[in-house]
This record gives C-alpha cells, sequence and structure tokens, in this order.
C-alpha cells in the first residue's frame, strides 16, 4: 500500500508539473500573440530581420530567416568605400519628356528640388532623338516640325535652374536602327552597334560640362529590355564596352553607369538572373568599361528590413550578392547605385477590379510605402557602404493612360500633381538627414 500511495503522489506531482508547464507555455503564446498583435518588441524583432508586418509573415519569415545561418553569406567588404559611393543618395526618376506643356515641366522639376532631392534619373530616348533616319533630330511626326533638341534641352536648363543633377539613361532605339524595324521588339539593340556609341556621343557633346552622369541602356538581363530574344550579357558588355570608350573620349569626367539589371532569379533564355549575367559580363571583359555598376532595388512583397538572404530571393537586400560578384573580380572599388526603389501600393480589387498584373510588383498602403521608402534610403547609409545614389521610382505619370497598369501605382505625385503620403514622408525624412559633403 506504501508503494501504491508513493507512486499515486509521484504520479500526482507528475501531472501538476506537467499542468503548470502547459498553463506557462499557454500564457507565453497569449503574452506572444499579445505582443505581436501590439507590435510590441517581439513584433519589432522580427519586423527588424523579415521586414514582415503580419503576424502570419512575421512567423513564416523567421523561420527562414532562421535558414541564413546554415549557408554561406556574401563576401562585401564593408571595409573598401568607393568614392562614387560618398555622393547625395537622394534620386528621383522622371519622365519629364512625356510632359507636354514646358510648364508642367517646371513644375515637376521644381517639387522635386523642393522635396530635398539631388539627382533625377530622365531618359533621353533615342528614338525620341534621332527619329527618322541617322544624323536626323529633327522632329516631323506632328506640324509644324520643330528640333527633336527642343524638350531635352528645357529639361537640362531646369534642372540647372532648380540645382539638381542630371543621370541621363541612354536607351530605346529607334526602329530606323533595325532592318526589321519594330519586328523584333522596340526595345531590341540596333543591327549597328556603332549607330548607338554616336547618339550616345552626340547627346553628351550636346550637354558637355552640363550633364556629367550617363547610364548605357536599362534592365538588360530581362524581357522585353533586349528585344524579343534571348537576353546577350555578351552582347550588352560590347555595346557598353563601347559605349564607355566613347563617352569618356568626349570628357574623361564623364561618369559611366551600366545598365540597371532587373532583381530575378529566372534562366529561360529571354530572362537571366542578375548574378549570371553579371559574372557573364566579367567573362566578356567588362571590368574597366564602367564607373558604376546599377541595380534595380524593389523590395516587392517585404519591406526594407528584410535580411534573409537567399540568391533566389529577391528583396531590397538583394545588392549584396552583386557587390560580392565585382568583390570576386576585383571590383571593390566601383559602388553600386540602385536606379529603381520603391513599394507599389495599387488599390485592391474591391477599389479598382480592371488593373493588369496587380500583384506582379506585390502590394502594400499608401501609408506602409510611405514609412518604408525613408527607411530605405536609412538602411542603405547605415549597412551598405558600396551604394551611393538610390533612384526612387517614380515621380509622375503626364496623364491618366496607364491607370490600368499595375505599374501606375508606383508614382509619388499624381499627375495633376496632388502628392501622395510618400512625398511629405520623403522631404521630412531628406530634411532631418540633409547630405554633407560633394557630388561629382
Amino acid at each position: 500500500m506504501k508503494t501504491i500511495h508513493s507512486l499515486t503522489h509521484f504520479v500526482s506531482r507528475r501531472q501538476r508539473a506537467a499542468g503548470l508547464t502547459a498553463i506557462v507555455f499557454v500564457l507565453l503564446g497569449i503574452g506572444l500573440l499579445a505582443d505581436l498583435a501590439a507590435h510590441g518588441l517581439v513584433w519589432q524583432a522580427l519586423w527588424s530581420v523579415t521586414g514582415e508586418e503580419s503576424i502570419p509573415g512575421q512567423l513564416q519569415g523567421a523561420l527562414e530567416y532562421l535558414g541564413t545561418f546554415t549557408r554561406r553569406l556574401p563576401e562585401t567588404r564593408p571595409d573598401i568605400v568607393p568614392a562614387l559611393a560618398e555622393v547625395n543618395p537622394y534620386g528621383i526618376n522622371t519622365f519629364l519628356q512625356q510632359e507636354v506643356e514646358p510648364a508642367k515641366r517646371e513644375r515637376q522639376v521644381q517639387m522635386i528640388a523642393e522635396a530635398g532631392f539631388h539627382w533625377i534619373r530622365q531618359e533621353f530616348p533615342w528614338q525620341d532623338i534621332e527619329i527618322h533616319a541617322r544624323g536626323d533630330f529633327e522632329d516631323r511626326r506632328n506640324d509644324p516640325p520643330r528640333s527633336a533638341w527642343e524638350k531635352y534641352d528645357q529639361i537640362v536648363d531646369l534642372a540647372g535652374q532648380f540645382g539638381l543633377e542630371i543621370q541621363a539613361r541612354l536607351s530605346t532605339p529607334p526602329a530606323w536602327s533595325r532592318a526589321a524595324g519594330e519586328a523584333n521588339g522596340t526595345f531590341a539593340p540596333p543591327d549597328d552597334l556603332q549607330d548607338f556609341v554616336n547618339y550616345a556621343v552626340t547627346v553628351a557633346e550636346r550637354y558637355r560640362g552640363r550633364i556629367h552622369t550617363y547610364q548605357v541602356w536599362n534592365e538588360p538581363n530581362i524581357y522585353p529590355e533586349w528585344g524579343n530574344q534571348a537576353v546577350d550579357p555578351v552582347g550588352y558588355t560590347e555595346l557598353l564596352c563601347r559605349t564607355y570608350a566613347a563617352l569618356k573620349a568626349v570628357d574623361p569626367e564623364i561618369v559611366v553607369v551600366s545598365g540597371a539589371m532587373a532583381p530575378t532569379a529566372a534562366i529561360d533564355g529571354s530572362n537571366m538572373t542578375d548574378v549570371i549575367f553579371l559574372q557573364r559580363m566579367y567573362d566578356a571583359g567588362v571590368q574597366g568599361c564602367f564607373d558604376v555598376l546599377a541595380v534595380n532595388g524593389y523590395g516587392l512583397r517585404s519591406g526594407p528590413t528584410d535580411r534573409r538572404m537567399r540568391p533566389v530571393s529577391i528583396n531590397y537586400g538583394r545588392n549584396q550578392w552583386i557587390r560580392e560578384i565585382m568583390v570576386n573580380n576585383g571590383d571593390a572599388d566601383k559602388p553600386i547605385w540602385i536606379s529603381e526603389m520603391n513599394w507599389n501600393p495599387v488599390p485592391g480589387e474591391d477599389e479598382l477590379p480592371d488593373v493588369i498584373g496587380r500583384m506582379n510588383y506585390g502590394q502594400v498602403t499608401l501609408e506602409q510605402q510611405a514609412r518604408w521608402v525613408p527607411l530605405a534610403y536609412q538602411r542603405a547609409q547605415d549597412e551598405w557602404p558600396w551604394v551611393g545614389v538610390i533612384f526612387f521610382w517614380y515621380f509622375k505619370q503626364a496623364s491618366e493612360a496607364d491607370i490600368n497598369q499595375a505599374y501606375y501605382y508606383f508614382r509619388m505625385v499624381e499627375p495633376d500633381f496632388t502628392p501622395l503620403p510618400v512625398y511629405d514622408a520623403m522631404r521630412a525624412y531628406i530634411a532631418a538627414h540633409p547630405f554633407e559633403g560633394d557630388s561629382p
């Protein structure tokens, strides 16, 4: 009986201990859920490594983040700070050439300057400058004919007037530069690369001393930016190297920026993951053919604090993999500039049902965009000494013609010049974090 009594007492104690343990775990679980719901310390810790704000997203992201410690991380050499990374970081993309009225171009540039931005990334589309034939810079698409340079001259004048620097994007060949015209796509390279080189030189000579930074092409690693054909890192490298040499012959002080690579993990002929595309550029001899390497840095479906590191993951921190390739190929002294950065506050289906490709770029609220974009600049300044200018994508469209396209909603300002919350957020952030120093 004594043995039975002792065993019963032992079991009873085990049951009480198990019950207490269960109660503790329940209380901890309740506390954790309360913390997450209230955006407390645990929520903040998970947000700081996952870039996720929803509870399910944070929990899944935390598990994926733990996997970071089981794999090799990129070697970025943060001890080497490239000279062209120590520049004013505040840039924004513009479509000034789309505004028909000169007064609206001026209003755009004025609002950009008032927000504190220093750079505009403005395309000088080849097809809109050398329109009809080689060496022909007259625009005869409408009556009366006029100089194709007219609006671009005004854009350059406005930038000077409001103290902005231009990164001129050189891209979009005219149909006459290809025997097949538009059959292989609007963005397909010219049959003779020298035609592109000559166009770049003509732009640089016209704006010598006024535009100092030129970007050669855009997103050469994805469809349709190299036309309706397989992307070609070797072909793009030849284009870049020839243009680099020609621009430096115009002015050795010109800064040449490579075409911004799109962040992608795809390898399907029409698209090539940026890390492989860049290595193949190095294999083709690209070293010495650019001053700045450009990437696009979209956050897509997670915020700027996402620290999950996998080569197949597309998040804001992806530039670290690109940096490693540069380091491995002897270009640790070259910077990365982020040509396009943003999150997309595309409306929900209940608000606007006919948006094409609604979720192609992720979906955030206007309030999230206004919080996350300043944090993206802050993270780069705090953690990535190799990153220089970051260009917000984009300021505004000239009209609502693309309102049913998902990419339309990246805008900072509506076509009627109504600013969205992110405009005021960046204006406040730049005022609180002014750049101190000189830009090239």
